[in-house]
C-alpha cells in the first residue's frame, strides 16, 4: 500500500509537471493508469494507498487540505469504481479479448475517469483554487488526462506483471527498433513542412499493428507506451507534427492521436489473439475428430431432406470399410443401405425439423458384413439461421449387443433354472402314468385273449395321454428357451401368459394361489421368445416376493387389458413384501438384488426393462411395503391388427392314409429308434426306406433311387437337412420339392433362417402319428396333382416313380 502511494505520488509530481489549467489539472495523466492496474492486480484493499498518493500530490501545489482532501477521493473512487467495473464484467487482465479491451476503454477509461474529472474540478472551484471560467476546460483536461491514463499506462502494467520472453526475440527487438526510431524522427526533429511531419506521423500506426498482429496485446501495449512517451516528450519541447506553439493545446491534440493509436492496437491484438484461438481450437477439434475412435461425418444441408457429406474420419472409413473418398461428396443416407421404414421415417422428420436424434443403426459394410452402431444425429446451426450441417458420430455397439444377448440368454436360463424343480415334478408325473400304463399294456398283452387287448388298449390310451402332456411342457419351455429370436410378429399376449403360467404354477402353489384375469387386449409386434421371457421373469420375482409357508393368504394375479391410450397392458399383481422407498430407486440397476448370494443375479428387472423398451413400451412399479408390488407391462398395438397367416401344416387326420395311393417314402434321420419308429409306423401304407445320415441319403440318391417323399431331420451331424436341401437341388432338383422337414428346435441362426425361407413343410418334434401321416399324404397328393398337369408319362429309374 505505501509502495502504491510512493509510486502514485512521483508519477502525479510527473504529471503535474505538465498541467495545463491553473497549475493542477493536466492533460498527461499516468497516475489514473498506476491506480487501475494495481487494484485489477492486486485488489481493492490497496484504496488507501491510492488516496494517500493522490492526497499529498494535489497538497504539494498549495491548495487547501479540504480540497485536496476532495480531489484524492475523487481519485480514489474513479480507480476504485473501475476495478469494480472490470471485476464485475470478468475482465480478463491479459486484453486478449475484444469484450476485454471494450471493457477497460469504454468502462474504465470513459465512464468511471468522469467522476474524478467532476469531482477534481468542484473541489478546486470550491476551494478557491480554480476561477470559475476555467471550470468547463478543466473538467475536460481532467477527463482527458484520466482517459490517456488508462489506455497508455494500464494496458503495459497489465500485461507486463508477469513478463515473459517473446517467441521471436530478434523480430521484437528490430521491432521496436524501428518504431522507437520511426517516433523519433516524427516527434523529436523540427520540421520546415507540417504537413509533410503530419503525414509521416501515420507510419506509426503500421508499426503499431504490426506489433499487435505479430506480439498480441503485449506487442500493442508496449508500442502505444513507446509512441506515446515519444510523441508527448516531443510535443512538450516545442516538435514533431502537433507543436503549434501552445503547449496546452498541443497536447490536447495530440491526446487524440495517442487514443485512436492505443484503442486502434489494443482492439487488433485481441481480434488477433481470439482469432488465433479459434484456429487452434478449430485445429485440435480437427486433429480429435480424426483421431477419435467414433465414426464422425459432417454433412451440409443442401435442401429438405437432401444432405451431402464434406467431412468423414478415419473411424467412420474404417467402421464401413470403405476409404474416406467414397464416403465425401455423398449422400450420407445411402451408407445405411435398407433399413426399418420406422427408422426412416424417424431420421427424415429429424432432418425436416433439425432436431438431435440417438437411434440403434445396422451398417452394411463394402465387404457386406453388418455392424451394429448407435448414432447420434446433431444439428449445426448458422449465427441466428437456420440448420447449415449435422454432425453424426457413429458407436460400434456389435459387442455390447452380443454381450446383451448373452446376458439376455443367461438370465433366461436362470428364470428357468429356478423353476427346474418345479418343472421336472411337472415332467415326472405324466412320465410316471407313461411308464406305468406302458408296463400294463405289455401283461395285458402277454396275458392275450380278448379281455388281455381291451385292457392293453385302455393302457396305450393312457399313455398316449402322458406323452401329450410331456408335449405340451416341452413346447412351453421352447418358448422361453428359443435363442435369438429377434423377428418380430404379431404377438397375442393373452395366449403367451399361458404358457409362463403352466411353467411357474408348480413351484407357485406352495407359496399363493396364481389368478388368470384375461381381457381384451390388442396383438403388439414384438418377438415372442422375448416377451415371454419378460412374462416368465415377473412370475419369478413375483413368486419369490411371497414367503412360503400360507398359499391361502397370498395371490399372484395375472391381468391383461388395454390401457386408455390403446396400448397392450399386462399386470402382474403380487401380495408379496413389497418394496421400500430405497429399493425401489434401484430396482433396474443391473447386477443390483436384495437376495441373498446365489439366490439372483440382480439382471432379471434390468433385461425386461430393456426388451421392452426395445418393443417401444414401458415397465412400470407401484409398490406398498408389506401389502405387495404391482410391475406393469405397456406395449403399443401393432399398426395392423390381423393375424399372421400360420405355416402349413397338416393336422387332424387320421392314423390311416385318405388315398389308396402307395408311395416310396426315404426317413432320414440321426436318432435310430425315432428312424425306426416312423418306418413302423409308415410302413404298412408305403415302401420306406430309413437312413440316420445325410450323406447315405445323397449316395442312394446319387445311385439313381428316387422317392416321392423325403422326410428329413433338420438337425444332423456332418449334413444336416440343409446341406441335403441345397446338395439334393444339384444333383436331383425335383426331389427338393418332395422333402418334409422334421425340426425338435432351431438351435443355429442358418437353421432359423433355412426355416423362415424354405417353401417346405416343417414339422416339430414330437411329431403325432396323425400328423406325420396327413404330411405324408398331403406330400403324395401334391405330386400326383404334379403328374396329372406334366402327362400320363411316368418314368422308371431303379424302380422308382419320379
Amino acid at each position: 500500500m505505501l509502495v502504491l502511494a510512493g509510486v502514485y505520488l512521483a508519477v502525479a509530481r510527473l504529471g503535474l509537471s505538465l498541467s495545463t489549467v491553473g497549475g493542477n489539472v493536466s492533460p498527461v495523466w499516468p497516475p489514473t493508469g498506476v491506480a487501475l492496474a494495481a487494484l485489477i492486480l492486486r485488489g481493492p484493499l490497496l484504496w488507501p494507498g491510492i488516496f494517500i498518493g493522490a492526497f499529498l500530490a494535489t497538497a504539494s501545489t498549495g491548495v487547501p487540505l479540504s480540497v485536496a482532501l476532495g480531489v484524492a477521493a475523487g481519485n480514489t473512487l474513479a480507480t476504485v469504481l473501475g476495478a469494480a467495473l472490470t471485476r464485475r464484467l470478468r475482465m480478463g487482465s491479459d486484453l486478449s479479448r475484444i469484450r476485454d479491451v471494450v471493457v477497460l476503454c469504454v468502462g474504465a477509461g470513459a465512464v468511471c475517469t468522469g467522476v474524478s474529472s467532476l469531482v477534481g474540478p468542484l473541489c478546486l472551484l470550491l476551494g478557491g483554487a480554480l476561477p470559475w471560467e476555467l471550470l468547463g476546460r478543466a473538467v475536460w483536461v481532467w477527463w482527458v488526462g484520466d482517459l490517456m491514463g488508462v489506455l497508455v499506462v494500464a494496458p503495459p502494467l497489465l500485461l507486463l506483471s508477469r513478463p515473459t520472453w517473446p517467441h521471436r526475440l530478434g523480430e521484437a527487438v528490430a521491432l521496436a527498433g524501428l518504431t522507437t526510431v520511426l517516433g523519433a524522427s516524427v516527434f523529436l526533429f523540427r520540421n520546415a513542412q507540417p504537413g509533410f511531419a503530419h503525414a509521416a506521423s501515420f507510419l506509426l500506426f503500421p508499426m503499431s499493428a504490426m506489433a499487435a498482429l505479430r506480439f498480441g496485446p503485449r506487442g500493442a501495449a508496449a508500442a502505444t507506451l513507446a509512441i506515446s512517451t515519444v510523441a508527448i516528450f516531443g510535443t512538450v519541447r516545442g516538435q514533431g507534427p502537433f507543436s503549434s506553439g501552445n503547449v496546452a493545446q498541443d497536447l490536447l491534440v495530440l491526446q487524440l492521436f495517442v487514443v485512436v493509436n492505443a484503442v486502434t492496437g489494443q482492439l487488433l491484438a485481441a481480434a488477433s489473439e481470439e482469432r488465433r484461438r479459434a484456429v487452434e481450437k478449430l485445429q485440435l477439434l480437427a486433429t480429435t475428430v480424426r483421431g477419435v475412435h467414433e465414426g464422425v461425418f459432417i454433412a451440409e444441408v443442401e435442401g429438405p431432406g437432401r444432405l451431402r457429406t464434406v467431412f468423414a474420419n478415419e473411424a467412420l472409413s474404417l467402421l464401413l470399410g470403405r476409404p474416406p473418398e467414397e464416403l465425401v461428396e455423398q449422400d450420407p443416407c445411402k451408407m445405411y443401405g435398407e433399413q426399418d421404414p420406422r427408422l426412416c421415417q424417424r431420421l427424415n422428420a429429424a432432418l425436416l425439423a433439425g432436431e438431435s436424434l440417438c437411434v440403434e443403426v445396422t451398417v452394411p459394410r463394402k465387404d457386406g458384413r453388418l455392424v451394429s452402431t448407435e448414432v447420434l444425429l446433431s444439428p449445426v446451426r448458422a449465427t441466428g439461421g437456420d440448420v447449415s450441417h449435422f454432425v453424426a458420430t457413429h458407436r460400434d455397439i456389435t459387442a455390447t449387443k452380443e454381450l446383451q444377448a448373452r446376458l439376455v440368454a443367461a438370465e433366461r436360463v436362470a428364470a428357468v433354472g429356478t423353476l427346474a424343480a418345479g418343472v421336472g415334478h411337472e415332467i415326472n408325473n405324466p412320465l410316471a402314468y407313461l411308464v406305468l400304463n406302458l408296463e400294463a399294456a405289455t401283461r395285458a398283452l402277454s396275458e392275450g385273449g380278448m379281455l388281455g387287448q381291451r385292457d392293453a388298449q385302455s393302457s396305450v390310451r393312457g399313455a398316449l395321454e402322458g406323452a401329450e402332456r410331456i408335449r405340451l411342457i416341452v413346447r412351453d419351455l421352447q418358448v422361453f428357451s428359443r435363442q435369438g429370436d429377434q423377428d418380430r410378429t404379431l404377438v397375442d399376449l393373452n395366449a403367451l401368459v399361458p404358457p409362463a403360467v403352466r411353467i411357474i404354477s408348480h413351484a407357485l402353489r406352495h407359496r399363493a394361489r396364481l389368478v388368470e384375469e384375461f381381457g381384451p387386449v390388442p396383438k403388439v409386434l414384438g418377438s415372442e421368445a422375448r416377451l415371454g421371457q419378460v412374462l416368465l421373469n415377473l412370475l419369478v420375482n413375483a413368486m419369490q416376493a411371497v414367503p412360503e409357508g400360507n398359499p391361502t393368504l397370498h395371490e399372484v394375479r395375472v391381468r391383461t387389458s388395454t390401457d386408455a391410450s390403446g396400448r397392450a397392458r399386462v399386470d402382474v399383481v403380487d401380495t408379496g413384501m413389497g418394496i421400500s422407498a430405497q429399493v425401489m430407486a434401484r430396482i433396474f440397476e443391473p447386477f443390483f438384488t436384495t437376495k441373498p448370494t446365489g439366490e439372483g443375479t440382480g439382471l432379471g428387472l434390468a433385461i425386461c426393462q430393456q426388451i421392452v423398451r426395445t418393443h417401444g413400451g414401458e415397465l412400470e412399479v407401484r409398490s406398498e411395503e408389506g401389502k405387495g408390488s404391482v410391475f406393469t407391462v405397456l406395449l403399443p398395438a401393432a399398426p395392423v391388427q390381423m393375424e399372421v397367416p400360420p405355416r402349413p401344416v397338416a393336422r387332424g387326420k387320421p392314423a390311416v392314409p385318405s388315398t389308396g395311393r402307395r408311395g416310396r417314402v426315404l426317413v432320414v434321420d440321426d436318432e435310430p429308434r425315432l428312424a425306426q419308429s416312423m418306418r413302423l409306423l409308415l410302413e404298412p401304407y408305403h415302401d420306406v426306406v430309413m437312413t440316420t445320415r445325410g450323406s447315405e441319403a445323397l449316395a442312394l440318391v446319387s445311385a439313381g433311387h428316387r422317392y416321392d417323399v423325403i422326410l428329413c431331420d433338420l438337425q444332423m451331424p456332418e449334413v444336416d437337412g440343409a446341406t441335403l436341401y441345397r446338395r439334393l437341388g444339384v444333383v436331383a432338383p425335383e426331389l427338393t420339392r418332395r422333402m418334409v422337414f422334421i425340426s425338435g428346435g432351431a438351435y443355429t441362426a442358418e437353421t432359423r433362417d433355412f426355416i423362415e425361407t424354405v417353401p417346405n413343410l416343417v414339422l416339430e418334434k414330437p411329431v403325432r402319428p396323425e400328423v406325420l401321416m396327413a404330411s405324408v399324404d398331403a406330400a403324395l397328393d401334391t405330386l400326383a396333382a404334379q403328374d396329372e398337369e406334366d402327362g400320363p408319362v411316368v418314368a422308371r429309374a431303379g424302380g422308382a416313380r419320379h
